[in-house]
């Protein structure tokens, strides 16, 4: 691979974050630069409507940009159909709408305001209202894994041992445990975000770049040249070794 691909980690509704990693990747690549987004642009952060607007613009504007899809990508995008639908992965009396899942700060975000009195019938029908097709169409259209020479690139992982043409969609969304502690080699180096670390994490066989954006934390941008890996922050290149 004679050409660098950059990586953003799980965004959560952090526009300024973002503008910011676009901003280095720019300077470090130019206008030009193959950006691979890992997922989970929707949630808990404040600006979920924003983020979408700008990858939209980027798409529509022809950018070297690959958009994966997260988890939280696809509760939005189910909630969002004609009839609402709930992950099968969530925990049983989990849903998009609960606290800890942020579907209520990305409905605040299209001016969408749901509350413990509301139905879910009602937060719906605002909501098909207030989100723009495109954003819908976006949710809808994300890839489920980006495969570069000996990167890969996916939201959450992949399950050890099967071919990646067999793998469940759902578990390269979702998958934790199973790929998490799996220390043999894969076919390739498997970039991912999903589960947050404190800075970015590079095990050999995979990297993790979701460094807790949605909470407040670090979006971690990195820049790949073949496997060798760098951090890209306010100071330049910082290497991520395993």
């Amino acid at each position: 691979m004679s050409y660098p691909i950059y990586a953003i980690g799980d965004i959560h509704g952090q526009l300024g974050m973002l503008e910011d990693a676009l901003d280095r990747i720019e300077r470090d690549g130019g206008p030009d630069a193959k950006i691979v987004f890992l997922g989970d642009y929707t949630d808990r952060g404040a600006q979920s409507c924003g983020v979408l607007d700008l990858l939209v613009r980027g798409n529509a504007d022809g950018k070297n940009w690959v958009f994966l899809r997260g988890n939280h990508d696809q509760m939005c995008a189910m909630f969002l159909e004609d009839y609402p639908r709930n992950d099968a992965r969530l925990l049983v009396g989990y849903h998009w709408l609960h606290p800890r899942i942020g579907g209520i700060e990305t409905l605040q975000s299209y001016g969408v305001e749901a509350t413990n009195v509301d139905r879910i019938y009602q937060v719906h029908a605002k909501a098909k209202q207030a989100v723009p097709q495109a954003h819908i169409d976006f949710l809808n259209g994300l890839k489920p894994f980006h495969q570069d020479g000996a990167l890969l690139f996916v939201h959450a992982g992949i399950r050890p041992g099967v071919k990646l043409e067999q793998q469940d969609h759902d578990d390269l969304i979702w998958i934790r445990d199973e790929f998490l502690n799996h220390k043999d080699p894969h076919p390739w180096l498997v970039v991912h975000g999903h589960s947050h670390v404190s800075a970015p994490e590079h095990h050999g066989n995979r990297i993790n770049l979701d460094t807790g954006a949605g909470y407040g934390h670090a979006l971690t941008t990195a820049v790949f040249e073949g496997t060798k890996c760098c951090v890209l922050d306010v100071g330049g290149r910082r290497p991520v070794t395993g």
